[in-house]
């Protein structure tokens, strides 16, 4: 059996390294960061390779610099594979809106390498069933298609702000370049820019509107959340624009439209009855219960269009 201290003994004997010379560079890395933690001795060392002992984070990092890997090789020898997180994202879902950079450190992402040459964009497709093959691609290659403007966003599970427009669990694309509020006549609630803003409270994705030095933030009208007005830029920060979404389609949270139902009694513009804490137009018992679905993640890098099935289990 292939253990990871067998590994990491191969990794130093095909370096012609001997256990004295890992012992003496630790020590080395331990007085360079001030830190004892970072230092091998003999005896620890012959444990990891032979006995299975597992190596503290400090070791590990020694260890990758020493025999010249990247910690991630190293962490996949212990069963840690660090290109797992978008899967394990959808393990826990907070409740609350926040920046993610959970996949800043991703260095690889499966994308399709060859498409059904009977594939047609014009019509609407089951992307499973066109892929022909998948691959794995290094992200260093999309270098050249990535815009350091970008950061990331997640939408609480329990934030109706922009229900149903955005659903609750959805992750948004934020351009960091676009923070000035735009005020225009929109045709339609689809042009009008959304923004990801930045709160004492927290973050919040909603339309917004400047006006005499407040910024108001408006929910979607068939959201059950209040109007917000807070003082710009003391309470209130744009961070940018939404500008790509990755979501799936399904009902919002029961409990976070009963909490919001509660600090809304007083509002007029709520029916109180069978469906208390839905607006008017909202039709209560008439919601359409959606179905979860995989989407296509659709990715604005640079000029350029990278789509890719991606599953939020």
């Amino acid at each position: 059996m292939n253990t990871p201290g067998k590994q990491l003994r191969a990794l130093r004997v095909q370096l012609n390294l001997t256990i004295r010379d890992v012992e003496t560079a630790s020590c080395r890395i331990a007085d360079r960061h001030r830190n004892e933690e970072f230092s091998l001795s003999l005896s620890r060392l012959s444990d990891i390779e032979t006995k299975g002992v597992l190596p503290s984070i400090y070791r590990l990092y020694t260890l990758a610099v020493i025999y010249r890997r990247d910690l991630r090789e190293l962490l996949s020898y212990y069963g840690i594979d660090l290109s797992e997180a978008a899967s394990d994202l959808g393990v826990v879902a907070p409740v609350r809106t926040h920046r993610s950079g959970a996949l800043d450190g991703v260095s690889e992402v499966r994308l399709p390498v060859r498409i059904d040459p009977s594939f047609d964009p014009r019509r609407t497709f089951n992307l499973g069933r066109v892929v022909e093959q998948w691959g794995i691609v290094p992200l260093a290659y999309l270098d050249r298609f990535a815009r350091d403007d970008y950061t990331y966003g997640y939408i609480g599970t329990e934030d109706l702000t922009m229900y149903p427009l955005l659903m609750p669990g959805s992750f948004v694309q934020v351009d960091e370049s676009r923070t000035e509020v735009r005020s225009a006549v929109w045709r339609n609630e689809f042009e009008r820019p959304i923004y990801f803003v930045e709160t004492r409270e927290g973050h919040f994705v909603s339309w917004c509107v400047l006006q005499s030095g407040m910024l108001v933030l408006q929910p979607h009208p068939l959201s059950p959340v209040p109007v917000r007005m807070l003082r710009h830029p003391q309470e209130a920060e744009v961070i940018g624009q939404v500008v790509g979404v990755a979501m799936r389609l399904g009902i919002g949270s029961t409990a976070a439209w009963s909490e919001a139902g509660k600090s809304l009694q007083h509002c007029p513009e709520v029916f109180h009855g069978p469906a208390a804490g839905f607006p008017r137009r909202h039709g209560g018992a008439q919601l359409l219960q959606l179905v979860h679905v995989s989407l296509v993640v659709h990715f604005h890098l640079g000029r350029r269009l990278l789509s890719f099935p991606y599953q939020f289990s």
